[in-house]
């Protein structure tokens, strides 16, 4: 049955920016049908369900484009642990690492990570992790798209950021290989294309040239995308100057590794020369705004763009707020810039939604037209941030919230409807990744890692 959502406000993140108010848009199975006057669409489709969508307003999903899900674990502990921008550098992106999980705690904390971002208006996101296996067919059952990168490194005895001598295993980056080629097999394009799989190479100090080389070919075997943390911390740097002899773009480059479909989260600790490298090459650049911001660094988003990158938004780390992921990304590069109009709103949410979807191989998704993906949300607008409600875009870029959200559509089925999330149960998953993070912080904390001032006593051995 075709549904249409009448008297409501619409953005549609088109070339133009076009917002229409009091107007109504029509979705016919997964796509959108229509958008226009209320009194042409009902009369052109006199039999379709109807939603008032007074007090409401339509705009495209968000295209998370870097998360870690199972991260939420360390929500509150990491974001005040981060390394520091100058030697001596030891690595790691935190002194207490992330605790072990067996599969079940895994699944339950990227379960928790997934209903934040569906909270949040996220209708698309890129997961970074290994053993995809574990929770791939739980979050498929959300109804959210999913581009899942297994991940392969093949540097042992320390963590991103370390220059001290690098130790090489490449049976294990062997075994990640075998891995990303099995997890592709079994889950590209299933929950009804809605699951599709990336691989993702950790970092450029975490795998050796010949792993960096073996995984480019993996690639265009498998005609998928590549993702790699890069320039993300100072540490970063130092330890690849020190293996490589080169920045970490540098080393890249000069292994042919960069192309159109790698996407390079972070981009922060960087060269110009390096900017230009990867315009040249084209690559996609996640802007993770709001853990950038944590750590006390940020990415030269304008010079990036400007040299030929695609800008897209993601999340990261502890928290999947993608309303604050965008509207951060905009404060931030607005003091980068010195500019106070400078990115605009739209420009920002170009950036979460349009240029997620368009870089990963769906240029009708994350823009409202007819034809294109029913994939939207809505939010309410009776808020007291919110009113009065005069430049929509604008408005909500830089007042609004996730709670804001208050329906989720994907692929024109909802996922969350008047606040109520329809597809994953909510308090159960709440209670079980409380229970999980307990269990897990104590057994770390009885191997002799120190709490951070301030722990709950219920994660305290």
């Amino acid at each position: 049955m075709t549904t249409i959502i009448h008297d409501t406000v619409i953005v549609t993140g088109d070339d133009d920016d076009t917002v229409h108010y009091g107007a109504s848009i029509a979705v016919d199975g997964r796509k959108i049908a229509a958008i226009g006057p209320n009194s042409e669409l009902q009369a052109r489709y006199p039999a379709a369900h109807r939603i008032d969508g007074r007090g409401r307003m339509v705009m495209p999903g968000f295209a998370n484009t870097h998360t870690h899900l199972t991260m939420t674990l360390a929500r509150g502990v990491f974001e005040d642990l981060s390394p520091p921008h100058k030697p001596p550098f030891s690595g790691g992106l935190s002194p207490i690492p992330l605790p072990n999980m067996t599969p079940d705690e895994r699944r339950v904390m990227a379960q928790l990570g997934a209903l934040e971002c569906l909270r949040s208006g996220v209708t698309f996101m890129l997961e970074d992790s290994n053993d995809i296996d574990d929770y791939a067919e739980t979050l498929g059952k959300s109804g959210l798209r999913f581009l899942f990168g297994e991940r392969a490194y093949d540097r042992v005895g320390t963590s991103i950021g370390d220059p001290a001598p690098y130790q090489l295993d490449r049976a294990l980056g062997r075994k990640h290989i075998e891995t990303i080629e099995r997890t592709f097999a079994k889950w590209n394009g299933q929950a009804d294309g809605r699951i599709r799989i990336a691989i993702s190479a950790w970092a450029p100090d975490m795998c050796s040239p010949e792993l960096l080389r073996d995984l480019s070919a993996l690639q265009k075997k498998l005609g998928t995308w590549m993702t790699i943390h890069l320039n993300q911390i100072w540490g970063e740097v130092a330890a690849v100057q020190a293996h490589r002899n080169r920045l970490p773009t540098e080393y890249l480059a000069d292994l042919g590794f960069l192309n159109e479909k790698v996407i390079c989260a972070h981009c922060r600790c960087m060269d110009p020369r390096e900017e230009t490298l990867l315009g040249e090459a084209k690559v996609i650049v996640a802007f993770n705004a709001a853990i950038a911001a944590r750590r006390g660094l940020s990415p030269r988003i304008d010079s990036l763009e400007r040299q030929g990158c695609t800008i897209t938004m993601g999340s990261d780390n502890m928290a999947e707020d993608m309303v604050e992921v965008m509207r951060t990304g905009l404060f931030m590069e607005r003091i980068r810039r010195e500019d106070g109009r400078q990115p605009t709103p739209e420009q920002a949410l170009r950036w979460a939604s349009r240029n997620g979807y368009k870089a990963f191989g769906m240029p009708d998704g994350g823009w409202l037209a007819p034809g294109n993906k029913a994939d939207f949300i809505m939010i309410d607008t009776q808020r007291a941030h919110l009113v009065p409600m005069l430049r929509a875009v604008s408005n909500f870029v830089h007042n609004g919230q996730a709670r804001d959200v208050d329906s989720v559509m994907v692929d024109g089925q909802w996922l969350m409807r008047d606040g109520r999330v329809l597809t994953m149960d909510e308090p159960a998953i709440v209670a079980a990744a409380q229970e999980v993070s307990n269990r897990a912080w104590s057994r770390q904390f009885r191997a002799g890692f120190k709490p951070p001032a301030g722990f709950s006593p219920e994660a305290l051995p």
